[in-house]
């Protein structure tokens, strides 16, 4: 198969994923959490659990789960304030090693890209081996595993990737790909969610095999768009390039508070980690945004947001602080309290950050 740039022959990319990154991260820096069920995140009422060491993971533990589902399921789980700093700053060591072997590198975030290596700096005919001196300059640098996926397109390599997990490696070859997507259950398809794996329930539709068996008109009918994506990877088909310029719609960040809040000094105290969060990832991606958005959900769950845009993209985080407190203010006093709050840049573009300050925080 050939991918969209008509390269002849199988393209060759590699999924690279840090095993329990967050909170191995954590298990590597402090030897007394070595072998013990970590939760990296906040045990408060409303907190959420970021990552989940492999120990945690046994017990049901994972990411995204509210930090009380997961005390349950694990009494002993301890938890760890997340230091973004370290995790963004371990990041960019990762990201160097991948440089050294192509610039088609294509982050899905801190912890996770897409290599392709079909053509590489190496000069390496197998893919393979690349993944695997990969994974070993990642461990002699920086002391934490990954998993790696090879495959001739992004979705089967990520798909291979979850294979050997942790510290393991899985290939899927342009002749048993097909057969591979034919028995795997539609619900572990990356790109296919909670949702839709439902209404593919519904359908009859639970494994490779059966969404294979539907035709096309059948699957843009029911699924719109997705629906060319989904026949395409149930035939083990993904003509989709890995793209190192990448550039996000949007990036954001929200918090929920263990109490809620009714006045403005506490909630602008709130919003400061998000801010510089989602400002230090436009600067470590040199992305500069002229839309800003603040989310206020309250206490009966109903939410509304506000927006301001500017005609050039922004220059430093105080003009960042000083939209949002523009957009804050008014909404004060609250008509009742108010349990999260979120900020989040849009109308996204490529732009250089050399005069920017320095900022604090990384996402």
């Amino acid at each position: 198969m050939t991918g969209e740039d008509n390269r002849e022959g199988p393209r060759k990319i590699v999924h690279v994923d840090m095993d329990a990154f967050y909170a191995s991260v954590e298990q590597r820096d402090n030897p007394e959490l070595r072998g013990l069920p970590v939760a990296v995140g906040s045990p408060a009422a409303r907190g959420v659990v970021a990552a989940a060491s492999y120990e945690a993971r046994k017990f049901g533990v994972h990411s995204a789960m509210p930090s009380v589902t997961a005390q349950r399921k694990c009494p002993d789980l301890i938890f760890v304030k997340p230091r973004f700093d370290v995790y963004k700053a371990v990041s960019l060591q990762i990201r160097a090693i991948f440089a050294e072997y192509t610039p088609m590198i294509e982050p899905l975030s801190l912890d996770e890209a897409y290599l392709d290596v079909t053509t590489n700096l190496k000069g390496m005919e197998i893919a393979t081996e690349i993944a695997e001196e990969i994974r070993a300059r990642i461990k002699a640098t920086t002391g934490l595993t990954a998993s790696a996926g090879i495959s001739y397109n992004k979705f089967l390599a990520k798909m291979a990737s979850d294979q050997n997990k942790p510290d393991g490696q899985f290939v899927i070859t342009p002749k048993n790909g097909p057969a591979f997507v034919e028995q795997l259950p539609v619900k572990k398809f990356h790109g296919v969610g909670p949702a839709t794996a439902e209404k593919m329930h519904r359908l009859g539709i639970e494994t490779g095999a059966d969404l294979k068996a539907r035709t096309f008109d059948f699957l843009v009918e029911h699924f719109g768009k997705s629906g060319p994506y989904f026949y395409g990877i149930a035939r083990g088909i993904d003509n989709r390039l890995v793209k190192p310029d990448r550039v996000r719609k949007s990036v954001g960040a929200e918090d929920t508070f263990s109490q809620d809040i009714h006045t403005f000094e506490p909630a602008r105290e709130g919003l400061q980690p998000l801010i510089e969060k989602v400002w230090d990832y436009c600067g470590a991606n040199e992305i500069g945004a002229k839309t800003v958005t603040l989310k206020v959900k309250y206490a009966d769950f109903s939410q509304i947001t506000r927006s301001k845009t500017v005609p050039a993209p922004l220059l430093a985080i105080t003009d960042l602080e000083e939209l949002v407190d523009l957009l804050l203010a008014p909404l004060f006093p609250p008509r009742q309290g108010i349990r999260l709050l979120g900020v989040s840049l849009s109308s996204l573009g490529r732009r250089c950050f050399e005069t920017a300050p320095q900022l604090r925080l990384a996402l």
